[in-house]
């Protein structure tokens, strides 16, 4: 085969260094910003923070200078004063806790387990989930500590060691499924009441058929009555199904503090809407590093010189990030102008990313970047951004309804129906379709379970 050249010209195109970090920033929350801030000046050392004090014109320029003038030496600052005014001044707390894990070791050392069992109990409190659940199956136990422990166990031993793990506090631990650490938690109830027993007798012997609420064929085949069924589910509910919740696990699963990207006051009718960048520092490039770039043999000029403009492209990337944010975020307020001034959530309009993209110049891609992880703190409460998006659903007479709308219809209706008789679909699309929205059924199961509302069938109540 013979090796032929040909000359193709051809256009296309791509994002530069900085426009790709550019757009990172852009999607960064100021939280994130100021970790992200902070790892470029460690990296960049022509980046300075920006100090808030005029700066000294006697600093010294040299160590030894430096050693000798004491006077400089106390006043280094230990922290910035770059904190706005929505940054309130606290007093952390130190939270002290037990863990679960050592909680339940300190009750083990009260029991009358041997050696080889205490190696064993160990291993399946170690074992055990956030929720207080066993979740392995008995012969990996066994296969672990044959590996890890040079141990071999029979399944007789560990069963014997968790039935003595299940007597602890908190009740219900060390269950290996939700019926067994309800029964664990019914049996240690003090007072064996004629509700307790039934509960009992219903979680051993029908949980399938409670889980499914088929009421009637528990009370058909138990031989009790509404009333003394209905008791027992007052039971049943009142335990907890996550044993090991309020232990300091839990603590790493908890919902993380959110720190708003944008403050909104709203005084005398009208709107004053600012970034709460009071953490994340001001930058500069060094002026020591400027004049190197100037007066340094040519190796170092010429390294120094790349860092000065790195450091420019991420400074005007830092304030092209501002400038894009607030164009954003008042495109939004012009759109829910209505909903901001009263905070009513049946004012919002139904808004997509094109609305925004077509009042503010920018690109979809760029307002997703900027709505994604990003809060506003307004005079009624605290939202992501992505909250004021919602789609748009045409009624009868042609008008466009927020589907938060229908949510809240749908929410409505469920909240006042009768329990014994809880809504259907249908009956709710029917609702609906009375007060003009023209919605099919399947439309409506998709909202019912986006706001975590289960069928009709597992909603119903004695």
């Amino acid at each position: 085969m013979a090796l032929t050249q040909s000359l193709e010209q051809r256009l296309q195109q791509k994002l530069s260094p900085q426009q790709i970090q550019g757009i990172k920033l852009l999607e960064l929350p100021n939280i994130v910003l100021e970790a992200r801030i902070k790892q470029e000046i460690e990296s960049n050392p022509v980046l300075e923070e920006l100090s808030s004090e005029e700066p000294d014109d006697n600093t010294p320029s040299t160590i030894e200078d430096y050693i000798r003038n004491e006077e400089v030496a106390n006043s280094y600052k230990v922290r910035s004063n770059n904190f706005s005014k929505e940054n309130e001044s606290f007093t952390p707390t130190i939270a002290q806790s037990i863990s679960l894990a050592d909680f339940l070791e300190e009750q083990l050392t009260y029991t009358e387990l041997n050696d080889r069992e205490r190696v064993i109990a160990d291993y399946v409190i170690g074992s055990l989930d956030d929720d207080g659940y066993l979740r392995r199956d008995i012969n990996s136990v066994i296969d672990d500590l044959a590996f890890s422990q040079f141990m071999d166990v029979t399944v007789a031993e560990v069963e014997q060691v968790i039935r003595t793990i299940q007597q602890l506090d908190p009740a219900g631990i060390c269950a290996r499924s939700l019926d067994e650490c309800l029964l664990i938690q019914l049996r240690q109830i003090k007072k064996q009441s004629r509700s307790v027993g039934v509960a009992i007798k219903v979680l051993s012997h029908y949980y399938d058929e409670f889980t499914k609420k088929h009421y009637e064929k528990i009370m058909s085949r138990m031989g009790i009555d509404e009333a003394e069924l209905r008791d027992a589910i007052e039971v049943i509910v009142s335990l907890n199904p996550k044993p090991a919740s309020g232990y300091a696990e839990e603590r790493a699963n908890a919902a993380p503090v959110v720190t708003p990207d944008f403050l909104l006051d709203y005084n005398d009718g009208e709107f004053d809407l600012s970034l709460t960048s009071g953490r994340v520092p001001e930058l500069k490039i060094s002026k020591s590093y400027l004049k190197m770039a100037e007066q340094g043999d040519k190796d170092a000029a010429e390294f120094v010189r790349s860092k000065i403009e790195s450091a420019k492209w991420f400074i005007a990337a830092v304030k092209q990030r501002q400038q894009t944010l607030l164009r954003t975020m008042r495109a939004i307020l012009q759109f829910q102008h209505d909903y901001f001034e009263e905070g009513d959530e049946r004012l919002l309009k139904p808004m997509i990313l094109r609305d925004i993209s077509d009042i503010s110049g920018f690109d979809v891609s760029t307002i997703s970047r900027v709505v994604n992880s990003k809060y506003i703190q307004t005079h009624f409460g605290i939202f992501p951004l992505k909250y004021f998006f919602s789609e748009r659903i045409l009624t009868e007479s042609g008008d466009e309804v927020s589907t938060r709308e229908i949510k809240r219809i749908v929410s409505e209706c469920v909240a006042d129906e009768n329990p014994a008789e809880p809504l259907t679909d249908e009956a709710l699309m029917e609702v609906l379709t009375e007060q003009g929205f023209k919605i099919a059924r399947r439309t409506v199961a998709k909202y019912r379970e986006m706001l975590g509302i289960p069928v009709s069938r597992l909603r119903r109540k004695m």
